[in-house]
């Protein structure tokens, strides 16, 4: 394939370079110069109706709008000219014209494109002293609502439904200063992509009834994630506050999710704060589990599998570091390690390829058979009398087993599943949102997601339990940190080789086989 042709110009007095058909705002930005702008998102069609991003390029007899002009050879641009500058203070004011001063209750108070722009090259003050227009808040179906009053009608949310989803539900109703974004008499945005519109809206006027009243935008702390509800593994923000997980948010990455996250993962956040966490080690004495120290838990553990089979039963949800420690007692034990997976529709998102909310509703499947996990309908199948079965965060909640007389259970969980009370050593885990790891998606890619908030009690990380067990058992000494962990997995499994936690970055990498994973479309095509 040919090299695009570059184009050099000069941008607030910085040499820029791009390739040919960029537009003045994407070059600006690889100049570290964000132009003010409201209609335009890198994910969407331009359409060019805020007229926010109006910059000054010489030699044009006009203000040229720059999400909708290319590069040209030769060209100065200026941002902060005078006339540029004058030109959004006047968009700015006419934005302004009916938007209520809802800021002291608006959601969006804190992360508002509107209030950034105008603090940064608005007016001090208002010219306007008549009544302001007025409309009652809508329910767009969904996880929606429609705060008319503040809608700019930068179209966002219009052209994501009508060229992203295929699903044209929305539109400008009305004209002049009656405008408004419509919604289909007929239809809601029930659509299990449709939520992406809240993230959209550069104001607070769509909402998301989930998050409505729940935190301050400068209340919460963030954490670079990855959705666990779904084999994409789409690229996340955790935000907690106080401790909580209260929200979850698409972040961009152009190789899995590009700048979008179905509401299975937007609102599938409830269970990392389940209330029956278990917060202690057990281990059972006198025929009751009773709360005893880690060393004494994990010695318990080691003496259980000493010379006996693990059968492992795994969850897709653990990361690769426990699953790949998991394997290791499992070659230690000459056992079987299975795992189960919730299944549901595939929901494509048309306007992305290659991006869906995925039948298998586990982050890490392919992970898991990556490193010789079996799929299994029966995990359990072939328990017998003299095994020792571990049970790795998974609960089989949809069809509790009976485990046979005879067998050795030890839970390593963030729960105590009730088909497990017979346990003989309780080892209690983090769940994702409180430690650090890595998850393989279905396409091959290894990616990382951060600790977002701490666990409860003395639970502990996964890869450090099982890495300490290991140590119980006689092989190795530990991991102090998640780092150390997927070192170990690196040097281990051909598949992870020459990865680290710094080549993965926060938008991961392939492993080194991923061309298998390829959908069939691009199967063998180099």
């Amino acid at each position: 394939m040919a090299e695009p042709k570059l184009i050099n110009l000069t941008i607030e007095g910085r040499p820029v370079t791009v390739p040919e058909g960029t537009s003045i705002l994407e070059a600006a930005k690889t100049a570290g110069i964000l132009i003010p702008h409201y209609c335009y998102h890198p994910g969407l069609p331009v359409a060019g109706v805020c007229r926010m991003c109006l910059v000054e390029v010489e030699k044009m007899p006009k203000l040229a709008p720059s999400c909708a002009t290319a590069v040209g050879e030769g060209q100065i641009v200026h941002v902060h000219s005078p006339k540029a500058l004058d030109a959004r203070k006047g968009v700015l004011e006419f934005l302004l014209i009916n938007h209520p001063l809802d800021c002291p209750i608006c959601d969006q108070a804190g992360e508002c494109e509107l209030q950034d722009y105008t603090f940064q090259e608005g007016r001090k003050d208002s010219r306007y002293l008549e009544p302001k227009r007025f409309n009652p808040v809508e329910d767009f179906g969904g996880d929606v609502l429609y705060v008319t009053n503040r809608c700019i009608l930068c179209t966002r949310c219009v052209r994501f439904m009508d060229n992203v989803v295929q699903e044209p539900v929305l539109n400008v109703s009305e004209r002049g200063d009656r405008a408004v974004i419509g919604k289909h008499a007929e239809a809601d945005l029930t659509n299990p992509w449709a939520g992406n519109v809240i993230e959209l809206c550069p104001v607070g006027a769509l909402l998301s009834k989930d998050f409505l009243n729940k935190a301050r935008a400068w209340e919460l702390d963030r954490a670079a994630s990855v959705c666990p509800n779904c084999t994409q593994g789409c690229n996340s923000i955790l935000e907690t506050r106080e401790g909580t997980v209260v929200r979850q948010r698409p972040r961009s990455n152009d190789d899995v999710n590009k700048f979008f996250l179905c509401d299975e993962g937007r609102l599938g956040y409830r269970w990392l704060e389940r209330r029956d966490r278990v917060e202690l080690p057990y281990a059972r004495a006198g025929g009751t589990l009773v709360p005893v120290e880690w060393e004494h838990a994990l010695r318990a553990a080691a003496a259980l599998l000493a010379g006996k089979r693990a059968v492992v039963l795994a969850s897709p949800m653990l990361s690769n570091e426990a699953l790949y420690l998991l394997k290791r007692v499992i070659d230690r034990t000459s056992g079987v390690g299975r795992f189960t997976v919730r299944v549901g529709d595939e929901v494509p998102l048309p306007g992305v390829p290659d991006l869906a909310l995925r039948p298998e509703r586990a982050a890490n499947v392919t992970g898991a058979e990556i490193l010789g996990f079996e799929r299994s309908d029966d995990p359990l199948a072939g328990l017998g009398a003299g095994d020792v079965l571990v049970v790795a965060d998974e609960e089989l909640a949809h069809e509790p087993p009976s485990v046979p007389a005879g067998v050795s259970v030890i839970v390593v969980g963030t729960t105590h599943p009730t088909w497990a009370a017979s346990a003989d050593v309780v080892l209690p885990i983090t769940n994702m949102a409180e430690e650090e790891g890595t998850f393989t998606n279905l396409r091959g890619r290894v990616q990382r997601y951060t600790q977002a908030k701490p666990g409860p009690g003395l639970a502990r990380p996964a890869w450090y339990v099982l890495g300490d067990l290991l140590a119980a058992m006689g092989e190795g000494s530990g991991y102090f940190t998640a780092r150390d962990a997927f070192a170990a997995l690196a040097a281990g499994h051909p598949s992870f080789a020459d990865m680290s936690y710094e080549s993965l970055g926060l938008k991961g990498r392939p492993v080194a086989d991923a061309e298998r994973f390829a959908p069939a479309e691009l199967a063998g095509v180099a």
